[in-house]
């Protein structure tokens, strides 16, 4: 099946284009990602999915969350209610009514036609959307299934409609965590042979949340996924080293979650100069990610869990050996 998401619709595909015909780069929000120039904190997926998240405590830099888990990956597809029956009528035939006889996109507005766009009937048109203006060939969706109708009270509704878990999972894929405040004492610069290394916050983290919504034609839903920092981890970045990492659990302070390696009993010690070269030093934070099935982020949290996210910095260290001068007796 070949699919694209452009005007006009009867090029020979089924296409994707808006209820007054316009092109879906036309339509604010519609399979664009991010919007163009908005706050990093607000943005859009899909056709009516906001992106809201909370600005992290920390003014360091932030990353998209990354997933402990490997095989987690966010929905490919969905369904998003877009038009009642008179706009699905008016989009058919705007979008579907100069195709050449015989073809998709002249079959697929024949069906429509047969049923009538489901006018006089309650419930709306639902579409097939993406996080992006990429068509996935994981999406379960066909030409026979690019929109389907959806009744008010839906008795088997699509395993791909739009719920709040699909929302956390895209506000999940959504969510920017910062990147580690952590800071090397002795600094990167000046670590030592044989020199516990100890590892510091220059700030304090708190919880980040991110909530994705759909409030449209009277459809509404929200679920807001809540990141928490739990625990630091740190790589040497060397076999070299004793031990080559550290697990520091971070607790919460009067301002924040913080970690400080200082009374640890896993501090990294480096056992060989770096040379001429550097070691790759790593630290990461582990978030434990819940969701509720609302705009709250105190919310219950929700089932089925999401994965843990994870946050990530890296910087290169230079280890010497210390010079020691000895004096000769005389």
């Amino acid at each position: 099946m070949a699919l694209s998401l452009s005007y006009p619709a009867y090029a020979g595909d089924i296409q994707v284009g808006g209820d007054d015909g316009s092109t879906e780069s036309d339509q604010p929000g519609a399979g664009s990602g991010t919007d163009a120039g908005a706050d990093s904190a607000k943005g859009s997926i899909g056709a009516h999915i906001r992106i809201n998240q909370s600005t992290p405590a920390s003014s360091d830099a932030t990353a998209s969350a990354t997933s402990s888990d490997a095989n987690w990956e966010p929905p490919v597809c969905w369904y998003e209610p877009m038009y009642t029956p008179e706009e699905y009528e008016k989009f058919i035939k705007g979008a579907y009514g100069g195709a050449p006889g015989g073809s998709p996109a002249e079959d697929y507005a024949k069906k429509r036609e047969k049923e009538k766009y489901h006018k006089g009937d309650k419930g709306l048109w639902w579409q097939v959307q993406f996080p992006d203006d990429t068509y996935d060939k994981a999406c379960p969706v066909t030409t026979d299934n690019w929109e389907i109708w959806v009744p008010p009270a839906d008795p088997q509704p699509d395993p791909n409609k739009v719920t709040p878990e699909i929302l956390s999972e895209l506000a999940f894929n959504s969510t920017k965590l910062p990147t580690p405040p952590v800071e090397l004492r002795p600094r990167a610069d000046r670590l030592l042979v044989n020199l516990g290394t100890r590892v510091a916050f220059k700030g304090d983290l708190d919880r980040v949340w991110t909530t994705a919504s759909l409030d449209y034609k009277g459809v509404q839903l929200a679920a807001t996924t809540v990141a928490t920092p739990v625990a630091l981890k740190v790589d040497a970045g060397t076999a070299d080293a004793d031990p080559q990492s550290c697990t520091y659990d971070l607790v919460k302070g009067k301002d924040g979650y913080t970690a400080d390696s200082e009374d640890s009993g896993c501090n990294v010690t480096y056992l060989r100069s770096s040379g001429t070269g550097t070691y790759p030093f790593k630290a990461s934070i582990t978030w434990k990610v819940t969701w509720t099935d609302s705009a709250d982020p105190d919310g219950p949290p929700q089932q089925p869990g999401l994965p843990d996210g994870l946050s990530t910095f890296e910087q290169d260290v230079t280890v010497k050996e210390a010079q020691a001068v000895n004096r000769a007796r005389s």
